[in-house]
């Protein structure tokens, strides 16, 4: 069955190593932009009733509950299989808790980013732990036990004793599931800006280099794996039953729709994303516009290895898919970058870091 995300890309303050189209605008436009996609999820024909929700931007958990309310009414299924909101550190109470699990919501995922006073200062951000701690027991006692902790790997002055720290606090907090990301640099974020700049602003000098960002990912699996937590996804990490169902539809190539600025859908065989901005989103829907800015066909031979070796399980390449790609299959397991299970082809530990090496090949063929 398909998924629903919902695109709120307001946030509080612009983390430095954000390349999101979200940011800080004006309450006017916050306004307006949930009028328009109100809009958008009122003219839409549901051809199937969602399995998964998904609200994410941006920070959507930062919204107000009766507006939150206003756009999940739009959505049919509930209560759904599984409903995620992404959330700061700092925004959750008890009475936002009840409310999000009284609408459906039963899964929260938490932009934590790292757990070490000074490399979150650096990010922009502004929780301590122990402000993660109390607000996981405030979604617990709400009855919301499923929530993910997102971690980054790679941030100013991280060393591999703060990393430690870090992780120490997912072993504490006793997460069902955790996202670890490889900083990302390029130009879509102040923090990337300034790298390739060879700059100093927001501690860029201060990056591990790459190979030391490799170590600390590493260290991760390692240790999320002694906690019981399996990797199922290059970045992410669960206890057995806590995978995200939601996510799991993007990597396995099923159905979704996305709703709001740079939404993106898939419907089995055309892809299509709606205009990036949320000014520009907003413009459409007051000139009585469509929102969505280009179809393209899915070439779901090629999709499949890019999305699918992401996953632990691997995938099982039709006939037709080994004949195309007999060639990148045949090289990269002589190069130990992916292992043969009988049908099934699954990326290595070392094919998982250069991974990116990888998936360019059969998008390129």
């Amino acid at each position: 069955m398909a998924g629903v995300y919902i695109s709120f890309p307001f946030c509080a303050q612009k983390c430095t190593y954000c390349n999101f189209a979200s940011g800080v605008f004006p309450r006017e436009l916050a306004r307006r932009y949930l009028r328009a996609l109100r809009s958008e999820l009122q003219g839409y024909t549901w051809g199937s009733r969602p399995e998964t929700l998904y609200l994410g931007g941006g920070t959507p958990g930062d919204l107000e509950t009766d507006e939150v309310e206003r756009v999940l009414a739009l959505v049919p299924g509930a209560p759904w299989k599984e409903a995620t909101i992404e959330a700061a550190p700092g925004s959750i109470t008890p009475e936002k808790a009840e409310a999000w699990r009284r609408l459906g919501i039963n899964r929260v995922s938490l932009g934590v980013q790292s757990f070490v006073p000074s490399e979150i200062a650096r990010t922009g951000r502004k929780h301590r732990a122990e402000t993660v701690e109390r607000e996981v027991d405030v979604l617990r006692a709400s009855g919301i036990d499923n929530f993910n902790i997102d971690l980054i790997a790679g941030l100013p002055g991280q060393t591999p004793v703060s990393w430690a720290e870090s992780l120490d606090w997912i072993e504490r907090l006793q997460a069902p599931h955790v996202s670890v990301y490889m900083l990302e640099v390029d130009e879509d974020s102040r923090l990337g800006r300034e790298i390739l700049r060879h700059g100093a602003r927001y501690g860029a000098s201060e990056v591990p280099p790459e190979d030391a960002i490799a170590d600390l990912y590493e260290t991760a699996a390692s240790r999320l794996r002694e906690l019981g937590l399996n990797r199922y996804e290059i970045s992410n990490f669960a206890r057995p039953g806590r995978e995200s169902l939601h996510n799991l539809k993007y990597w396995r190539l099923e159905p979704y729709t996305g709703f709001g600025a740079d939404a993106h859908s898939f419907d089995g065989g055309v892809r299509s994303k709606n205009v990036e901005t949320a000014a520009e989103y907003v413009a459409r829907f007051e000139r009585g516009e469509s929102p969505r800015e280009e179809e393209t066909p899915a070439d779901t031979l090629g999709e499949r290895f890019f999305v699918g070796l992401r996953l632990a399980e691997g995938i099982r390449p039709a006939p037709e898919e080994r004949r195309r790609f007999e060639a990148p299959i045949r090289r990269f397991v002589e190069q130990g970058l992916l292992a043969a299970d009988g049908e099934t082809l699954r990326l290595t530990e070392r094919g998982i870091l250069l991974s990116n090496e990888v998936f360019q090949e059969f998008v390129s063929i």
